[in-house]
């Protein structure tokens, strides 16, 4: 209860709120950034690698801009050009022959307009959902956040914690389709030119994802391997610490 009310009383803080902000944005794009990278050092076009290296190059002066971001409204300006530089690079992480069949024309939801922006809708949705359980586990309340602004019936401090995973569900998207794991024929069209994720292939993805939730990988602050799915449990731990300490930041998770 001391935890809820000291996260009430922060979110009436502009200058908490902000910097609270300022991290969950700069965690996502230096990971979506990472995305990239890895994209471009693995591409097999130079053409492509020339893009992506360039979009990298982008987003880290977006990273720039951010500490002189004086309020929320600019510092979401800076987060929605990055995502939009950062979506256009997506496509070309899609393999060449599966091009045809998942490319996005920007972000699109509610609903998704392509079986990429359907796919990874789908993951992002199973993601939201463990920030959620992370952060109530805590002592949290998912509903009063920071960044994303709050509405009735939004988790808004879920989405805030989500921001730096999003990059681990676009990653998975594309290992689904570059590998073959999911084709066109797993996507319905629906009536107003909604796509969605059919039955068997929703499966196959839950599958995917709870296996990739059991890697193990090193975090930066702990210094000791452990499960992906653990990561979300950590980070509302620190969160949980930044709002009771005004000397200890939140340190979003950026795998190295």
């Amino acid at each position: 209860m001391l935890l809820r009310q000291a996260q009430f009383q922060r979110a009436g803080s502009a200058s908490f709120t902000l910097d609270i902000a300022r991290a969950c944005v700069a965690g996502k794009i230096k990971n979506t950034r990472q995305v990239l990278q890895r994209g471009a050092r693995d591409s097999k076009s130079p053409e492509d690698a020339k893009v992506l290296t360039r979009l990298a190059h982008d987003l880290a002066a977006s990273l720039r801009a951010l500490p002189a971001a004086k309020d929320l409204d600019v510092l979401r300006g800076l987060e929605g050009e990055a995502a939009r530089q950062y979506f256009s690079g997506l496509n070309i992480l899609v393999r060449p022959d599966q091009r045809g069949a998942f490319q996005m024309q920007g972000r699109t939801r509610r609903p998704p307009r392509d079986r990429l922006n359907a796919l990874l809708s789908f993951l992002y949705a199973m993601w939201m959902n463990d920030c959620r359980s992370a952060l109530e586990a805590t002592g949290l309340d998912p509903q009063v956040g920071y960044l994303h602004a709050l509405r009735p019936g939004r988790a808004a401090l879920a989405l805030d914690l989500m921001e730096e995973f999003r990059p681990w569900a676009d990653r998975l998207a594309l290992t689904l389709i570059n590998r073959g794991q999911l084709s066109a024929d797993d996507f319905a069209i629906r009536e107003g030119g909604g796509v969605l994720l059919e039955g068997d292939a929703r499966k196959a993805v839950v599958v995917a994802y709870q296996e990739r939730k059991r890697d193990e990988l090193s975090h930066p602050l702990l210094a000791q391997p452990m499960a992906l799915g653990l990561v979300p449990f950590v980070q509302a731990r620190l969160l949980a610490r930044a709002i009771r300490d005004d000397s200890a930041p939140y340190i979003p998770f950026i795998p190295k």
